[in-house]
């Protein structure tokens, strides 16, 4: 287990995870979210390449729909 920041909170998080694993992990939907990853917006495309590690700071934004 390691800790990493998300959303301005420190949280446990499985070790040795891709990135879809650890949202999973904590309970989002990666389908429906946009992440930055250290201070940057990580595109989508690199989400499966990249295994989250000690003190990662990610800020994650759902996406919600809905209109006028």
């Amino acid at each position: 287990m390691i800790h990493i920041q998300v959303n301005g909170t420190r949280r446990p998080c499985p070790e040795g995870r891709d990135l879809p694993e650890v949202l999973r992990a904590l309970g989002y939907q990666p389908a429906i979210v946009v992440v930055e990853l250290n201070g940057v917006i990580l595109p989508r495309s690199q989400w499966a390449g990249r295994t989250v590690v000690e003190s990662d700071v990610l800020e994650v934004v759902t996406i919600v729909g809905g209109g006028a």
